[in-house]
């Protein structure tokens, strides 16, 4: 009995080792570096109807990733790494884990010397650098184009405006073989299907009156609502699928 009792303590003492080992080998950290767009905002989508895309990705995986969104409003590729939120980020990556990096709009500031890069060479730079850095820790760099901007002229036409930032994100990738998730293209092709009118439903279109946050109401083209967020995350995850990440196993 007493040999019987002993084998089966050592069962479950070996079971639970097993699932800790198994825990700490399948649990995976995606960090997310980049701008509004992707960031986290605060409040409900009550009391501030902004959110940014990497808010609602964490809906879409299982509990073996953890997603954590370290992109803010009103940065650049330079103004990132220039305010150390980059070494943040490395500081606390692991081998295995995986960096998403989307940039590109506060890029084009060429107002502001503090955020501005020129897309062929600073920008193009800073890419490679966020790549090489994520590798060097064991890490998977992800590249990501800038969501498209809701800009319609007045015939009806979806109009470019990130210019050459996406074809150099695309082109970093391709040279340095990270994956590319191309969210200009898929953006693009989102908001072209709902048309001008219905695409407002997506982006941060509020009327007067709507929320205490904006008593005049808001015309945004740019940042997204709980809607748009939640689908450009969607998106996301499809390329994620379409791709055949490992990323895809820990998919809900």
């Amino acid at each position: 009995m007493k040999i019987h009792r002993l084998m089966l303590i050592a069962a479950i003492i070996g079971a639970l080792m097993s699932t800790a080992f198994y825990t700490q080998e399948e649990s995976i950290t995606i960090y997310l570096v980049g701008d509004s767009t992707m960031a986290d905002k605060p409040g409900t989508p009550e009391e501030n109807p902004e959110r940014g895309w990497g808010q609602l990705l964490p809906i879409y995986f299982k509990p073996t990733v953890k997603i954590a969104n370290h992109a803010v409003n009103g940065r650049s590729s330079k103004s990132f790494i220039n305010e150390g939120r980059w070494e943040t980020v490395l500081a606390q990556l692991h081998s295995g884990d995986y960096v998403f990096i989307q940039f590109g709009h506060n890029d084009q500031k060429d107002a502001d010397s503090s955020r501005y890069t020129n897309p062929w060479t600073a920008y193009r730079r800073n890419l490679q650098k966020y790549v090489n850095e994520t590798r060097a820790k064991g890490a998977h760099p992800v590249i990501l184009s800038s969501i498209v901007r809701r800009k319609f002229n007045e015939h009806g036409t979806l109009v470019d405006t990130h210019g050459a930032y996406p074809f150099v994100a695309r082109e970093v990738a391709r040279e340095m073989e990270v994956p590319f998730i191309d969210m200009q293209l898929l953006t693009e092709e989102y908001v072209i299907a709902l048309g001008p009118e219905k695409s407002k439903e997506t982006y941060l279109w509020v009327a007067p009156g709507a929320y205490e946050k904006f008593p005049d109401g808001k015309q945004d083209d740019t940042h997204l609502n709980l809607e748009g967020a939640t689908a450009y995350a969607g998106l996301v995850v499809s390329a994620i699928r379409a791709m055949k990440s490992p990323l895809a196993a820990h998919l809900k």
